[in-house]
């Protein structure tokens, strides 16, 4: 009989065990698309809508979307609840985070 993953994980030395750890802690934090985003801020399609002023078909185009606006991005995750930032990283600068990108000028 095979062994669970838990089995195994069990059986690694400890150092092994806290880089699986850190690994799946990693993973949990990354999301693909923006489908899976609004699904982690646990709202709809039409509660997304609403907060763009646009009807629920229009958001399932934008999850859709290889290649959006910044300030279309920058609008659906503030309508999923959350906040934009951009962070770069360039040899030898370390990380840097650009502010105002996707903003509207209104």
């Amino acid at each position: 009989m095979g062994r669970t993953l838990e089995q195994v994980i069990a059986a690694m030395p400890a150092e092994s065990q806290a880089r699986v750890v850190e690994r799946s802690a990693e993973l949990h934090a990354e999301v693909e698309g923006l489908k899976a985003l609004r699904k982690l801020a646990r709202r709809s399609q039409e509660q997304v809508a609403q907060s763009l002023g646009i009807k629920q078909p229009g958001v399932a185009k934008i999850e859709r979307q290889t290649d959006l606006y910044l300030s279309t991005l920058r609008k659906f995750v503030e309508a999923a609840g959350g906040t934009l930032e951009l962070r770069v990283e360039l040899p030898g600068t370390g990380v840097i985070h650009l502010i105002g990108m996707g903003e509207l000028n209104t």
